[in-house]
């Protein structure tokens, strides 16, 4: 979930991540509930490892495990947290990663497909280092100005696909990328 000028800080809520004395949590909630997002929202939330940065597994930590009602599955699932401070949770199936060969040595390994929820830092860690199969961008008719972004960092060049796309009643551009490859280049008109 990601603004037109790439926030994704506090999509869920006022409390959710005021880190840097952000106010603008809950930034989603005008623009959900029809029956378009709410059918994609189910797709994307449908059972799969998560692979988390320690800040997003505390949050969620702190919440899904009262709510799961909101969320089937998300319980049941293994959830990769990559931490430096952290290394247990009563959080049934959290399993702690400590560094960017732990996250590779799981992206080689047989499995399931592994998602990825908030965790800025990390994604841009992931992306980075060329660790994306996906994206699944959210993009909301907003812009806030501050917060958290999802490329702030930097991303290694890449492309993707365009798998799938919807818009939503609300304008909520909700749209699904695979890797494809390398940058081309060329000259417009040619």
């Amino acid at each position: 979930m990601i603004t037109l000028d790439g926030v994704m800080q506090a999509p869920g809520g006022p409390d959710e991540d005021t880190e840097s004395g952000f106010t603008y949590g809950g930034w989603t909630a005008p623009y959900g509930g029809d029956e378009v997002s709410n059918e994609i929202f189910d797709k994307q939330m449908k059972p799969a490892d998560l692979l988390l940065g320690r800040k997003t597994f505390d949050i969620f930590e702190s919440y899904w495990p009262k709510n799961a009602d909101k969320w089937p599955g998300i319980n049941n699932v293994t959830k990769y947290v990559v931490s430096k401070t952290r290394g247990q949770s009563d959080w049934e199936n959290s399993v702690f990663l400590a560094n960017l060969q732990d996250i590779k040595n799981l992206k080689l390994s047989e499995g399931s497909d592994i998602k990825v929820w908030g965790s800025g830092n990390l994604i841009q860690t992931l992306l980075a280092n060329d660790l994306v199969d996906e994206l699944w961008l959210d993009t909301y008719p907003i812009t806030l100005g501050q917060g958290k972004k999802l490329f702030e960092d930097g991303a290694i060049p890449a492309a993707f696909t365009l798998v799938e796309a919807t818009v939503t009643p609300a304008g909520v551009i909700m749209a699904n990328y695979k890797r494809a490859g390398d940058v081309t280049t060329g000259t417009v008109g040619d």
